[in-house]
């Protein structure tokens, strides 16, 4: 009599989130479009679980701009809408996968940790054999205390405690269950979840690489985790403004406000050093100026304040994998002098654009009374700035 072959575990299904706006990131854009080594955040998580054999395929939840930016998935997946919370839109993903066996294993997974390894995928369903939920975690490395405000207070025991990663492992039907029995309650991951529903969660080494993209500088170490080797080169942009001085207006020059007697007319708050350094580092990438993309005949920019157009084009360096390199402000004015706020807007501009205060120049001039600016109608600025941009 023959034997008959031991059941197999069949192909697992993935559920990726990528419905945030990561808004923490400070990105022009949805953080998982964010360029990393040449291609979307979304698409090294992606791509690394549509290559693995033991994957048939998955969900993809995200709203529709960013599967248009996107562009075809995968042989094998579908997409879902993201519901308001991270739990919704697993549940969504749940929905898309009704046809699927209670038997059948899940991963689910942040978009925002693009560094995705077949070690971890195979850890994780290895452990599935034997577990109905698997997490990787990492050991806590550093000294941890007790905060109250400003004070440091008693050590926590850090060998107890481990960080939490995703992907997270489970069966597809423990995952509906947990979800089902979820009613009001809500949790940061799924493995909280399936805890509460009276599930042990085992758990298998994670990887570093595995690292999360929660703010701008993530993408430095994101780089060096997953050893994406750059070539850069150096781009250069000059802007130039121009605002005309009125009565009894707030003057904004720099990022701070002058008291003076008249301050500048414009459709925002007519920061003109702002204004100036944000067209000098959108020349720089090659994408248009500040009218292009706030435009003064679009009234939500009435009164805006000016910082914010300059954060927009440095984050639209940090989206193209850049660099600021240095700014170069010269401010062209009879009055109000510039000397005594030279020192406050270089380190506001500094703090604006992220970077170090040795990368920032704040110089001041006057035409020696000739022109508009030595009849002191208004009030001129022009800017330099110095990229590096990784080449395509």
């Amino acid at each position: 009599m023959t034997e008959s072959a031991p059941p197999t575990t069949p192909r697992a299904m993935v559920i990726l989130l990528a419905g945030g706006q990561g808004s923490r990131a400070g990105f022009a854009v949805p953080k998982q479009l964010a360029t990393l080594g040449g291609k979307p955040v979304l698409r090294w998580s992606l791509n690394a679980f549509a290559a693995h054999p033991a994957i048939a395929g998955g969900v993809l939840v995200a709203n529709d701009d960013v599967m248009a930016a996107l562009g075809p998935l995968p042989d094998g997946w579908i997409s879902a809408n993201p519901g308001a919370e991270r739990q919704q839109s697993v549940t969504n993903a749940l929905i898309a996968l009704a046809d699927r066996d209670d038997a059948v294993p899940v991963l689910v997974h942040d978009a925002a940790r693009p560094g995705v390894t077949i070690e971890v995928i195979d850890r994780l369903l290895a452990a599935l054999n034997v577990a109905k939920a698997v997490i990787p975690t990492l050991p806590v490395p550093d000294t941890l205390v007790v905060q109250t405000g400003g004070a440091a207070g008693e050590v926590v025991d850090r060998t107890a405690l481990a960080r939490v990663q995703t992907p997270q492992a489970f069966r597809i039907g423990t995952l509906r269950r947990a979800h089902a029995g979820a009613t009001d309650a809500t949790a940061t991951d799924d493995a909280q979840l399936v805890r509460r529903s009276g599930v042990a969660v085992a758990s298998v080494p994670g990887d570093a690489r595995l690292h999360k993209l929660t703010y701008a500088e993530d993408m430095a170490i994101l780089n060096g985790l997953l050893g994406i080797e750059t070539m850069t080169r150096t781009t250069v942009g000059m802007g130039y403004d121009v605002h005309r001085l009125v009565a009894d207006k707030p003057l904004w020059i720099g990022g701070i406000e002058i008291s003076h007697s008249h301050g500048l007319e414009g459709h925002s708050d007519a920061d003109v050093g702002l204004h100036a350094l944000t067209d000098a580092i959108l020349g720089a990438l090659g994408d248009g100026d500040i009218g292009d993309h706030f435009p003064p005949s679009d009234p939500q920019w009435r009164g805006a304040a000016s910082h914010r157009f300059l954060e927009f084009a440095a984050n639209r360096v940090v989206e193209r994998g850049g660099r600021i390199d240095h700014v170069d402000l010269t401010i062209i004015a009879e009055v109000p002098k510039i000397g005594p706020h030279r020192s406050a807007m270089r380190a506001r501009i500094a703090e604006i654009l992220a970077i170090p205060l040795d990368r920032v120049s704040v110089k001041a001039t006057t035409t020696e009374r000739l022109g508009f600016t030595g009849r002191r109608e208004g009030i001129a600025a022009q800017a330099v700035a110095t990229l590096q941009l990784p080449e395509n």
